[in-house]
């Protein structure tokens, strides 16, 4: 019930990292049915390819073998000698054949998924001998699939060779009056028609068979809302975390902020929610914002300011202005230079006249 209750839950559809997880571990769409194809269809094109050079190079050498059969000693090292020639001449014979065989197996696994490396289907798991497991193999929707996959291609199989040998039932009922070396040629050749319509055929089953298994496939990754939260705590980060790390670097740069406001130049407010503290020294291009902040930061702010004896020039549009479009450490955009260099211009003569009063 536990395991209902869990399949239920999952409704959402995969991430790619839930998929690319699946893979890497070996878990990835496969249909036996496209493997089958594969093979019919390489045995079908060595037939039709290679078989008269097969059956020339084995036949040869065994005729040769026949005709001098009287020259052959009968010890146990010309016997030994003589079972590793024929060893060579039928590997020769059937390494190109065996070998598109080979690569006709492999290419049916390649174009349904790439190359996976994986111990996973090694370890022992309880599922595979579990009596529920085994039940639900039995009489599951792979079990029906499979039942009704093999009924289809017995029907249509029979099919396919009726309508194929039945046109052909005269000749095949005269092939034992033919000569010998007629009799292969004449099979052959109905064996490929033969079975190019049975590849034919099991090109359907087989598409449909890899569609069928993509979405049980896929069916088997979906994931529940729990699943999904937690695969982005893993990858993002747990949001409680990541919150109190924002708050550290609200606070550090706050504490740096207010460290910096006895440095300023001037201090713009509009007067009492915004406050931007500008820094500016002769050779500078252009004056930079040292600290900003609205509210309760502004505040603090200008109470930093006063304690130094900053000016604190009331500007509302420019503190706006400068506000949202200044960052902490950079320079004021270009078009508020003339508003802040009146500005500076004032402070700066306030203050040669403070000192020139000192004098």
């Amino acid at each position: 019930m536990a395991d209902e209750n869990d399949s239920s839950d999952k409704t959402q559809d995969p991430t790619q990292k839930r998929l690319t997880d699946a893979q890497e571990r070996g878990d990835v769409v496969k249909s036996q049915e496209i493997n089958t194809w594969f093979m019919i269809a390489g045995g079908t094109l060595v037939l039709s390819n290679f078989s008269g050079s097969v059956g020339s190079g084995i036949m040869m050498p065994l005729r040769n073998l026949i005709a001098n059969s009287w020259m052959i000693h009968a010890d146990g090292a010309s016997l030994l000698g003589l079972a590793q020639s024929l060893g060579y001449v039928v590997m020769a014979a059937l390494g190109v054949p065996f070998l598109m065989l080979a690569l006709a197996a492999i290419a049916g696994n390649m174009v349904q998924h790439q190359l996976v490396w994986s111990a996973e289907s090694l370890k022992p798991k309880f599922s595979k001998v579990s009596p529920a497991a085994g039940a639900k193999r039995l009489f599951g929707k792979q079990a029906a699939a499979n039942f009704a996959k093999g009924l289809f291609k017995l029907i249509a199989l029979g099919a396919v060779m009726t309508a194929i040998l039945w046109p052909e039932r005269h000749r095949l009922e005269a092939i034992v009056r033919f000569d010998p070396a007629a009799v292969l040629g004449a099979t052959t050749s109905m064996v490929v028609h033969l079975m190019g319509a049975v590849v034919a055929m099991l090109a359907v089953v087989a598409i449909a068979d890899y569609l069928f298994q993509y979405r049980q496939w896929y069916e088997r990754q979906k994931m529940s809302l729990q699943e999904i939260k937690e695969e982005y705590k893993q990858s993002e980060g747990d949001p409680h975390i990541k919150g109190k790390l924002r708050q550290l670097r609200q606070a550090r740069m706050k504490k740096r902020m207010m460290a910096a406001v006895p440095k300023a130049s001037v201090i713009i407010t509009n007067p009492t929610h915004y406050a931007v503290a500008l820094s500016y020294e002769r050779g500078m291009s252009a004056p930079i914002c040292v600290a900003k902040g609205i509210d309760a930061i502004a505040l603090k702010i200008r109470e930093i300011a006063g304690q130094h004896d900053i000016p604190i020039v009331e500007n509302v549009p420019l503190a706006r202005a400068l506000y949202a479009t200044v960052e902490i450490d950079d320079e004021i955009p270009v078009e508020h230079y003339h508003a802040v260099a009146e500005i500076i211009g004032y402070v700066m003569g306030l203050k040669r006249g403070v000192f020139s009063r000192k004098a």
